[in-house]
């Protein structure tokens, strides 16, 4: 894909990868399930569709008409498709970025890797998030120790606490994971 973040289009592939459907199928499955770090929706999701076509990562797979309605063209995943949907979804599973945004839809997306993917991604993604944490603690500390009073260091601890919390979630996922209590086979139906 194009573009840095196309959370539009990593989500029309990961719906794709459950059944075949036409743009409005997936506009109403999105809203449906509150996948709300999409934006700009129908507008961006056409967009995306058309986008995915032109790079052959999704394919018309027929037309259909019902009634008076106009026509739909229904789409389907390709093979590169697929390989573009895994590559992006590890990639934002494993490494952290400043737009949380990013994080949310690769979780939301995460059923569509499989497990020994997801786990990998994950465990990466805490180490990295450790050493983030280190370096924070590290830079505090000196920072204290060269007399900055605490207050003018609250937005580095507000950062810390937010990285914690995440490092805290992913440690949870992981173990879950592990103990097998997430059924991965299940795939929700559009």
């Amino acid at each position: 894909m194009a573009r840095r973040h196309d959370l539009v289009g990593l989500t029309v592939l990961a719906l794709l990868t459950v059944r075949s459907a036409h743009p409005y199928e997936l506009h109403r499955f999105i809203i449906e399930t509150h996948k709300d770090y999409i934006t700009g929706l129908p507008r961006s999701l056409y967009h995306a569709v058309e986008r995915l076509a032109k790079d052959e990562l999704i394919v018309p797979a027929k037309t259909d008409r019902e009634g008076r309605r106009p026509e739909r063209t229904i789409y389907e995943i390709t093979e590169e498709g697929r390989e573009e949907l895994a590559a992006r979804l590890k990639q934002l599973l494993e490494r952290p970025d400043p737009d949380r945004r990013t994080f949310v839809a690769a979780v939301s997306l995460i059923g569509c890797l499989p497990l020994p993917d997801v786990q990998r991604a994950l465990r990466g993604r805490a180490a990295t998030i450790e050493g983030v944490l280190a370096g924070m603690d590290a830079h505090r500390r000196a920072m204290a120790d060269s007399g900055v009073p605490a207050v003018l260091m609250l937005e580095v601890e507000y950062e810390q606490a937010l990285h914690q919390a995440e490092l805290d979630w992913i440690k949870d996922l992981l173990d879950r994971l592990d103990k097998g209590e997430l059924d991965w086979a299940t795939r929700p139906e559009m």
